[in-house]
């Protein structure tokens, strides 16, 4: 058997597909953390990309990961978590965000969230980054 010779990856080089399986895998690692197992779905079931148990045996999340902050009405109603990374790991109920996004925001009023249904940003403005500290989740190392 011949040794492997690892050399790790640059993430910009990588394709689409390949940049949502690494941001998987880093956030499943996150996740271990905090005691979730992470199964991921070969198809989008009930708008999640991966299933999120934790060892309590009760709390089973449903988890939409994506590369940055966002918000969509075609999650709503769906107990949805967000995951994402903007220099560390957020973890957030989706349908909460949504509500505060639009009672304490302008995002509301966008063409992306009012013709589009959606709504995201790489790097949040600081009123929601101030809201989404209680979301944050430690950094993967």
């Amino acid at each position: 058997m011949s040794m492997v010779a690892f050399k790790k990856i640059h993430y910009a080089e990588l394709n689409a597909r390949q940049k949502e399986n690494y941001n998987y895998q880093r956030a499943a690692g996150v996740l271990a953390k905090y005691g979730f197992v992470t199964m991921r779905l070969s198809d989008d079931w009930q708008g999640a990309d991966f299933i999120a148990q934790h060892i309590d045996g009760e709390t089973l999340l449903r988890v939409q990961l994506k590369s940055r902050f966002a918000i969509a009405k075609k999650y709503q109603g769906k107990n949805i978590y967000v995951c994402f990374r903007h220099k560390v790991w957020y973890m957030y109920p989706h349908d909460e965000l949504v509500a505060w996004t639009l009672k304490h925001t302008n995002i509301g009023s966008t063409y992306s969230w009012q013709q589009r249904g959606h709504y995201s940003v790489p790097v949040p403005p600081q009123k929601l980054a101030t809201y989404l500290e209680k979301f944050k989740l430690e950094p993967s190392a």
